[in-house]
């Protein structure tokens, strides 16, 4: 049994509303911290700026399905989450970035969507987009490769 980006986030809703600040659940080589980044809750009604850091570690009972790169030498640029991954800002708006585009360590490249919170993805390395795997609207898994970058270019 594996977990899903869809059962990540029913965790990370019920730990939302519980009273717990942090849960670590680890099943089948797979490693999952919760922690709220505020230290304590004034009220239980109100709590603003409620997040919660996702990190997971694929065992090796999970099959990854991973594209051969189209050249020697490319960068992975991989997700840093679990959750569900946006090319564009918003819908009907031009992606981040395509294949072709430079991008540095800084650049946006998409956006990933854990308990409606929104994560800007920053490219991590220098050079010009070669591959883009991940698509629009799909989940990601934490140290999914998103796309490959020619470094230095």
């Amino acid at each position: 049994m594996s977990l899903t980006a869809k059962d990540v986030a029913e965790i990370m809703r019920m730990l939302e509303e519980s009273t717990f600040d942090s849960l670590t659940l680890e099943m089948n080589g797979i490693k999952i911290n919760l922690r709220r980044n505020s230290p304590s809750r004034r009220n239980d009604d109100v709590w603003a700026a409620s997040t919660v850091t996702t990190t997971a570690t694929p065992g090796p009972t999970q099959k990854k399905k991973i594209k051969p790169p189209s050249e020697p030498g490319l960068t992975d640029v991989l997700s840093p989450m679990l959750g569900i991954f946006y090319r564009a800002p918003k819908p009907g708006e031009p992606p981040f970035i395509e294949v072709g585009t430079n991008v540095d360590e800084d650049t946006v490249i998409g956006i990933i969507e854990v308990m409606k919170l929104m994560n800007s993805v920053r490219a991590g390395v220098k050079g010009q987009v070669v591959e883009v795997l991940a698509e629009n609207g799909a989940p990601v898994e934490y140290g999914e490769i998103l796309l490959r970058v020619r470094a230095g270019v």
